[in-house]
Order: C-alpha cells, then sequence, then structure tokens
C-alpha cells in the first residue's frame, strides 16, 4: 500500500488566490482552475470581465495536465510535440469528449515527484497564462517550504 498527497481546498484557494493575484498585476483577466489529480475541480474562479468561456477552458486545460501529468503546451512543442500532425497522439485533443487541452495554460501540480493536481488558465495570451499558472505553483511551494518538494516551472512532464 503506498501513501499519497492530497491536495486540498486550502491549499487550491491559495494557488488560486496567487495566479488571480498575479493575472491582476500584469494586466490581464483570468480564469483558474485547479484540480484534484483526478482532473476534477477544487477551485474554479472567473476575474469580473473574464471571458465567459474561461471556466470550461481553464477546468480542460487542468484535467489534461493533471490526467496527463505534463504541461499542455508540451503536446504541441516543435519538433516532437506528440500531438503534432503525423506524430504519434495526434487528434488527442478530441478524447475525453474534446475535454483534453493540447495548447498553453495547462500545468500538473507535482509535490514529491508525484502528480496531485492540475492548474488551469484561461484568459492571457501563453505568456501570461504561464505567469500566472507558475505563480500558483509558487504559492503551495512557499508555506510547505522544505517540507515537500514542489515543482514550480512551466515545462512539466512526468
Amino acid at each position: 500500500m503506498k501513501s499519497a498527497l492530497k491536495l486540498e481546498l486550502a491549499e487550491a484557494r491559495v494557488m488560486s488566490l496567487a495566479a488571480l493575484a498575479k493575472a491582476k498585476e500584469i494586466g490581464v483577466t483570468e480564469t483558474v482552475c485547479i484540480t484534484d489529480e483526478g482532473g476534477f475541480p477544487l477551485v474554479l474562479e472567473r476575474m469580473d470581465g473574464a471571458r465567459v468561456t474561461g471556466p470550461q477552458i481553464a477546468w480542460n486545460k487542468a484535467f489534461t495536465a493533471a490526467g496527463h501529468k505534463r504541461s499542455t503546451h508540451l503536446f504541441n512543442t516543435l519538433p516532437n510535440g506528440p500531438a503534432l500532425p503525423g506524430n504519434e497522439a495526434f487528434g488527442i485533443q478530441w478524447s475525453f469528449e474534446g475535454k483534453f487541452a493540447v495548447f498553453v495554460g495547462g500545468y500538473p501540480i507535482v509535490v514529491n515527484g508525484e502528480v496531485i493536481g492540475g492548474v488551469g488558465l484561461s484568459g492571457g495570451n501563453g505568456e501570461q497564462d504561464t505567469a500566472c499558472g507558475v505563480a500558483a505553483l509558487q504559492a503551495l511551494k512557499d508555506p510547505l517550504g522544505a517540507t515537500a518538494d514542489v515543482l514550480v516551472q512551466a515545462d512539466i512532464k512526468k
């Protein structure tokens, strides 16, 4: 039997608040979704003025990142992104009734080498979504300190 870390609502809220604070700082209206390891939302927030399509897109990105254990933009990164035409996962974005996102803005939450959830952003360009996602990951790392190894970066593949 293996012990497993579980992302809880309190941590998810801290992550969401950090992502939204970063969005406000850089002047973009974002939607953020923090999911558990199964890709189900713990927190889903849309800033005032953010697109009405943002919640579903943010959830799709977080779902994909958590479930497939990689940052969503890595699916389409040249030259070997697996979802690029001719590569092994071309068309994967049509999986799970179109819920599989293969563009920038989704990041797995990795603690002590295990994926315990996902964070998804929608509303900015790729650089802005990434900044907000990394801010969310950093917000989980800060309170845990030396007690856990939280992966804080944009390019994550587990």
